[in-house]
């Protein structure tokens, strides 16, 4: 397993906390906004001020291969911290799924009481009880962050894989509930499933068709 030297540009904002007299510097980010089907799940993690850091990188950039191994290796760091937190089909159709991303934010991070700084992924995020920076792309430009989208994304697949024994036929094993063409044949062919959300547009068209057009012509 490698592991990032201090001078890696992944632990400059850690580092520069670090060197603030913040001790318990956490990352937080979430997976599954996109997809028509599943959670949204996110993690908040806290590397120790002087762990050996896995070299971790943005979740959507390794293989799943990676990822698992990335997985074990963050969660076998001495002192290390974390939470994970979801947000269900139910949650994102009843407060949409930016608010219920900001929410499975909120819960991941409030499972872990010592942050003292926290580094957030994207835009800022409402609701946190300690100072915190959002960074766009965080997930390459912050190890803690990086590490929280390698446990969320791992979470959710393992979970959508899961999922696809329960609700077979949609390839949820595969394509982890994102809109993908076989999965929207599928949701033809099929109907929509509890793990569908509703609200989101090609499954809200199959429940509920919108009117064809009249040809002119």
């Amino acid at each position: 397993m490698e592991y990032l030297s201090r001078d890696d540009k992944l632990l400059a904002h850690e580092c520069k906390l670090w060197a603030e007299g913040f001790l318990f510097v956490g990352g937080v980010d979430e997976v599954g906004r996109g997809p028509l089907a599943g959670p949204v799940v996110a993690a908040a993690v806290v590397f120790p001020v002087d762990a050996e850091i896995p070299a971790v990188d943005d979740s959507k950039k390794l293989t799943e291969k990676q990822r698992s191994e990335l997985r074990g290796a963050i969660l076998a760091v001495p002192g290390v911290r974390y939470g994970i937190a979801e947000m269900s089909v139910e949650d994102i159709d009843r407060m949409n799924i930016l608010q219920a991303s900001r929410q499975a934010m909120r819960l991941a991070v409030g499972q872990i009481a010592e942050i003292d700084y926290l580094l957030v992924d994207g835009l800022p995020v409402p609701g946190f009880d300690m100072p915190c920076t959002a960074l766009v792309k965080g997930d390459s430009r912050s190890a803690s962050i990086a590490a929280a989208s390698i446990l969320a994304k791992v979470y959710r697949d393992e979970l959508m894989v899961r999922m696809a024994g329960e609700y077979p036929g949609y390839g949820f094993e595969h394509n982890m509930g994102y809109g993908t063409e076989s999965h929207l044949d599928a949701l033809k062919r099929l109907g929509v499933c509890p793990l569908h959300r509703k609200s989101f547009a090609p499954v809200r068209d199959i429940l509920d068709p919108p009117p064809e057009q009249l040809e002119l012509f």
